[in-house]
């Protein structure tokens, strides 16, 4: 007769504190309670599901009925006890399903049988799984049993969700938070099992396993009990990928270089292949984001936990991306698996997510853009160039040498009425010469300088404008005079003259400004001009 067929994650459940996969921390602390008699009343094992919370609780109840103890901790599995409790007969270990016994029914129950004395072992011990879905009503009934237990009884919760458990049971129980089995242990324990069942797998097939059963040996188990039925034959990476409807690898490598030549029509082409293929977007959206942060690990710290071939590949790919774009892309991803999730068009929605991160091959981060800032912001302090090219050649245009009318031995305080222009210039340096007259004829310098502006900016024809005040230059109060209408720059004016004075011009054009900021200047040169005659 042959033996009935038992599932993965049965057969190979661990039987032993050291067939326990991970968890090192609360295995020896449970093996120091046992051996030097500290037990408590009540424990809490709690963690995501298939890290071993009810095999830890299993394993501590054998070890404390076990009647032939071993020195290091461990229990025999060879006395009455160990094998009642391994095949679920033991009257003494109690196991309850908080998901179907959650009343205060149950739990009067539980209450009124704890104080019996155990059969064959040690202890009475109750395990009660799923804790958390006991009610409130449940939980205030076993509050009084759990602080004043029998000397006898011991409790022994599990839950994965630990935060609905009342802090009133919490305080009461020693708490043991399980993690989650990292991938490698994972990988070592497939490993194991497919050699004693005498079946060829790929290392690659066993890391694909491992990476998707998220922490969860026993999700990784069934999982590859489904694989040997799938395939009788050597089981390898694409036989996984076909049978958990996974991507293939190439895709992303494909996707890679895309990226490198800026190839927007791929993302269309590979949604598009994947919509075809009947393939699940979320899955597909998982992967991409396992790809990317391999590619970061890659360009961070050189080295990753794959296999050795696909370590040399994507090693290949980090070299077409920068470290600020996998990050950006990193993020972009885990943006968009949330949006995904909502969206009521999910092809065009992973279309676009796929879309901008080609577009991000020619895009700035901000790192570079702030940085860029501030080398500008230091190069303005230090006074250093910042401009990096040279301007555009500007042709210079120096006017001839203006010739100004000879001024009279005495001039009349002016009178006529003064036109002027907005966008009047004045050119360059103002340098005046005088010659020396025969008869020594005392000039005012203020009225020179009258003489000078007149000529220079209101000899040249304008259209009409508003009357102005006709006072006299040094007595009109210049600042109150309506802004004159723009116009197109007029040319510089020539002003002829027999007179010795000669007003020269040899630096660039100033800037456009109203009249009246260089009647100030005038005025207060005037001042100094007559001071230096005076002296």
């Amino acid at each position: 007769m042959t033996e009935k067929y038992q599932v993965l994650a049965r057969r190979y459940r661990p039987q032993r504190f050291s067939d326990v996969v991970g968890q090192q921390a609360i295995l020896q602390t449970l093996k120091n309670a046992i051996a030097r008699d500290l037990v408590a009343h009540a424990y809490l094992f709690s963690g995501s599901r298939g890290v071993g919370k009810t095999t830890l609780a299993r394993l501590f109840a054998k070890a404390l009925n076990c009647t032939a103890l071993q020195s290091d901790g461990e229990p025999c599995n060879t006395c009455p006890s160990c094998i009642d409790i391994a095949s679920g007969q033991s009257l003494d270990v109690i196991e309850i399903d908080g998901a179907s016994n959650r009343g205060i029914d149950d739990i009067r129950q539980i209450n009124e049988t704890v104080g019996f004395a155990p059969s064959h072992g040690k202890y009475k011990i109750y395990i009660i799984d799923e804790v958390h879905m006991l009610t409130k009503e449940a939980f205030n009934a076993l509050l009084k049993t759990l602080e004043e237990p029998p000397e006898k009884a011991k409790f022994f919760f599990a839950t994965t969700e630990p935060h609905k458990v009342l802090p009133t049971i919490i305080s009461r129980c020693q708490r043991f938070d399980l993690g989650r089995i990292l991938p490698a242990q994972i990988f070592a324990k497939l490993e194991l099992i497919a050699k004693e069942l005498n079946r060829a797998v790929e290392p690659e097939a066993l890391h694909l396993l491992s990476h998707f059963a998220d922490g969860s040996l026993r999700d990784a188990e069934s999982l590859f009990d489904q694989i040997l039925c799938f395939s009788p034959q050597k089981i390898t990476a694409t036989d996984v990928r076909t049978a958990l409807g996974l991507v293939s690898q190439d895709l992303f490598f494909a996707l890679d270089h895309a990226f490198s030549e800026a190839r927007l029509s791929f993302a269309f082409e590979l949604v598009d292949q994947i919509f075809q293929a009947g393939l699940d977007f979320s899955h597909f959206l998982d992967q991409l984001i396992e790809h990317y942060r391999n590619l970061t690990i890659c360009k961070t710290f050189k080295s990753t936990s794959l296999t050795p071939e696909l370590a040399a590949r994507y090693t290949e790919s980090a070299l077409l991306y920068t470290q600020p774009q996998c990050l950006s892309i990193l993020d972009l991803l885990l943006k968009a698996q949330t949006q995904n999730s909502r969206s009521t068009s999910p092809k065009i929605a992973l279309e676009m997510t796929l879309l901008q991160i080609v577009r991000t091959k020619n895009r700035l981060p901000i790192e570079v853009l702030v940085k860029r800032l501030s080398d500008l912001e230091q190069s303005l302090k230090d006074g250093s160039p910042v401009i990096q090219q040279p301007p555009a050649p500007v042709a210079q245009i120096i006017p001839e040498p203006a010739i100004i009318e000879p001024i009279p031995a005495s001039i009349p305080e002016p009178t006529a009425e003064l036109s002027h222009s907005e966008n009047s210039k004045l050119q360059g340096d103002v340098s005046i010469e005088v010659e020396a007259v025969e008869e020594p004829i005392r000039i005012e310098p203020k009225i020179i300088l009258e003489t000078i502006v007149e000529k220079a900016f209101y000899t040249a024809p304008v259209p009409e404008q508003p009357p102005m005040d006709t006072r006299p230059l040094f007595q009109s109060n210049l600042l109150d005079r309506p802004a004159p209408i723009a116009e197109k720059v007029p040319p510089a004016p020539q002003i002829k003259t027999e007179s010795p004075l000669v007003l020269q011009t040899s630096i660039p054009a100033l800037p456009n400004k109203h009249p009246s900021h260089y009647h100030t200047l005038m005025r207060f040169s005037a001042v100094e001009l007559e001071g230096t005659f005076k002296n």
